[in-house]
């Protein structure tokens, strides 16, 4: 499997993580699993059928499809067809470039979009980052930045923040965040808040030392004990830390 990213053009930078695009190989034939990491995002499918979502979603060849933020694992299938093209929008961003549902009707799943909002397939094979770039640019019409210094205090403190804190902090109710949120990112602030905490400790759990504990690493990452940092990697992996 080959997978690369490339960065979306300095306009879009705010509201766009990344442009990525995956090739599988003739040694593939198996099943890709992604973790949760908070953000929607796009996905066009340039090769042959793919199946995601854990098994129950069939993405075909030059449809666009909206993916919503994951609160839990996803499995897709990569064989040696597989030619997927996508773009990881950054959290409370998809409003930006779309007029689509509330993002909590999206999360968890993957969505044909219709014509009208999908991916010029000849465009994009020819020139795929100039095409995005100058795609997204267009839609930019939007620029709705109304919850991104809450998100920035959230990754801040790496999602140990309390909801009463994030509200404090920002001058809104605990009720404004939750309506809003479960809108523009599709979950509520304190399920966004694990998840950013989860990635913390998913990342020290990778690059840290066979020496440090996992007790360690939970207190550091604002979980009770080990037991409770144990079972919020299981979920949100399927695996335990020592199987990462």
């Amino acid at each position: 499997m080959k997978y690369r990213e490339l960065k979306p053009c300095i306009t879009l930078e705010p509201y766009i993580h990344s442009f990525w695009e995956l090739k599988g190989d003739d040694t593939d034939n198996q099943w890709q699993r992604n973790f949760p990491d908070g953000c929607p995002g796009l996905v066009v499918n340039l090769g042959n059928a793919c199946i995601t979502d854990n098994g129950a979603v069939r993405m075909d060849f030059g449809k666009t499809y909206a993916v919503g933020m994951m609160t839990s694992f996803k499995d897709s299938f990569i064989e040696a067809d597989t030619h997927l093209l996508g773009v990881c929008l950054k959290p409370a961003t998809f409003s930006n470039f779309y007029s689509f549902v509330a993002q909590n009707e999206l999360t968890g799943k993957t969505v044909e979009f219709e014509k009208s909002n999908s991916f010029s397939i000849e465009k994009l094979i020819k020139n795929p980052t100039d095409y995005l770039n100058i795609f997204f640019t267009d839609r930019l019409q939007t620029q709705n930045g109304l919850l991104k210094s809450v998100i920035e205090d959230i990754h801040k403190s790496n999602g140990q923040l309390s909801i009463a804190q994030i509200a404090k902090r920002n001058f809104v109710t605990a009720r404004w965040l939750e309506r809003n949120f479960k809108t523009h990112i599709g979950v509520t602030p304190k399920e966004y808040s694990n998840i950013v905490r989860f990635q913390n400790a998913l990342s020290l759990i990778k690059n840290s030392d066979k020496a440090r504990s996992l007790l360690d690493i939970a207190f550091k990452c604002g979980f009770y004990d080990h037991s409770h940092l144990a079972n919020e990697i299981k979920r949100n992996t399927g695996v335990a830390p020592s199987q990462l």
